[in-house]
């Protein structure tokens, strides 16, 4: 198994680079990019009794604020496995840290069991927080650092660290994937995650064109430039495939059954996530400060590894020709670099390397009429994407707000008072509509345009 090098590069001393490293140096699979090439099944020893509570959650548990009759019915099982989980040791981490696979396999079960935990429990309007017991908040906060990534449930471990050759004999694809942990147990979810695989796989393209570049010892020789300039082409040509996938989500997912089932199970905790209670993380010091939002599309590295390269200004702090939006002025600024925070150690270095390039590609795109129009094409696909995004996001959540819960009308007037009030968010926190419009404007705004 591979070794974990996360805290001993930390530990090193090493000093900022200022050079993009090959792609293996970030845990980046050549062909899979940042899914692991081979990911840890089950953990064993003493560690097995996370993977039984998980076991013993899947097609059992049902959401709190679900009140149709058969969720009802599965409360009081509800209730004696969460006393099982307050009950279970606080395991410490030991050797299980020492193996990136392992741990990736740990954060993954502690994160599903702790959004089983959460959200398998009536919301109440009288709690202001909820605690999480420590033989859960411990070992996941202990692993979590070890991983460089936030205690809480992300895309990582959703989809990344979820996915399983369908056929172990044959390549892992979107087409040779299933997910032994949902939420809900529904097809929806299964193929929820499967759209989520699609881009990342994708996106492994972009990647090598990334290192290409990266890889030129001077990029600003003309031969150099000409070839970026086809390397580029290819990423737009990628980019657009993204967006096609992206699109196929509405024929092959249910947007109601994926808003009321699915989705609920995704909220995490405080500001960026459910702002109407509080997680505390029992046995955990200034639990208040740990980053709780949960799972979101914007925790895709792929697609930070693009606005990092075409130097999108998500922030807002770069002069730019075209003036910010309205939506610019609104959005969460900081949304988007706070997402790194919930990508694993590894990759967020790949990302803060990627940014500390000494030969950024906008600056010789400005000087070169072949690559600027190369550059320009390959920026407007990004902004194509995100319009798309944001069709995506209206007929899954923000038009899905507006529908009445399943059930029958007297149980869906009982969930109805669970409902948060406010602008639909997403599941990292943003106020959805405003985020995603400032992200295609800021996009917008990255065009070099003609000289």
């Amino acid at each position: 198994m591979q070794p974990l090098r996360n805290s001993l590069r930390q530990l090193s001393g090493q000093p900022t680079r200022d050079r993009v490293l090959p792609l293996r140096e970030y845990d980046i699979d050549p062909v899979l990019g940042f899914f692991p090439p081979a990911a840890l099944s089950r953990l064993g020893g003493d560690h097995a009794i996370w993977e039984a509570a998980l076991d013993n959650a899947k097609g059992k548990l049902s959401l709190g604020e679900d009140t149709r009759a058969e969720a009802k019915a599965k409360r009081a099982y509800g209730e004696t496995w969460r006393a099982r989980v307050r009950t279970m040791p606080v395991l410490v981490v030991g050797a299980l840290g020492q193996n990136l696979r392992a741990s990736q396999r740990a954060h993954m079960v502690l994160a599903f069991l702790i959004h089983f935990y959460v959200h398998s429990q009536i919301p109440s309007p009288d709690r202001w927080h909820l605690v999480v017991p420590a033989s859960l908040a411990v070992p996941m906060v202990a692993i979590s650092r070890i991983l460089g990534i936030a205690p809480v449930l992300t895309l990582a471990d959703t989809v990344m660290w979820n996915a399983q050759p369908l056929d172990p004999s044959r390549p892992f694809s979107a087409s040779n994937v299933r997910f032994a942990h949902l939420f809900s147990g529904t097809e929806t979810e299964q193929q929820f995650y499967i759209a989520s695989i699609k881009p990342e796989l994708i996106g492994v393209d972009i990647l090598h064109a990334f290192e290409q570049y990266h890889s030129l010892l001077n990029p600003a020789d003309p031969v150099c430039v000409s070839k970026t300039a086809r390397e580029i082409v290819g990423v737009a040509r990628t980019i657009d495939r993204i967006t096609q996938v992206m699109g196929e989500i509405k024929a092959t997912l249910n947007p109601y059954q994926f808003y009321w089932e699915v989705r609920p199970w995704f909220s995490g905790s405080g500001p960026a996530g459910d702002p109407s209670t509080r997680w505390v993380y029992e046995g955990v010091a200034e639990s208040s400060q740990l980053d709780l939002a949960g799972p979101s599309a914007g925790q895709s590295t792929v697609m930070h590894a693009l606005d990092v390269f075409f130097e999108v200004d998500h922030k807002q702090v770069q002069h730019r020709p075209t003036p910010q939006t309205e939506a610019n002025k609104a959005a969460d600024k900081g949304f988007m670099e706070r997402m790194w925070r919930y990508m694993p150690g590894d990759h967020r270095r790949y990302l803060e390397d990627l940014r500390r390039s000494q030969t950024p590609i906008r600056g010789l795109a400005e000087k070169s009429p072949l690559l600027r129009e190369a550059y320009d094409n390959a920026v407007q696909a990004l902004k194509e994407f995100r319009s798309s995004h944001i069709q995506v996001a209206t007929l899954f959540i923000i038009s899905q707000a507006r529908t009445t819960p399943p059930g029958t009308p007297d149980e869906a007037a009982e969930r109805a008072q669970f409902a948060v009030q406010g602008a639909s968010k997403g599941t990292g926190g943003m106020a959805l509509a405003t985020q995603l419009k400032s992200g295609r404007d800021s996009t917008a705004r990255t065009l070099l345009g003609s000289t």
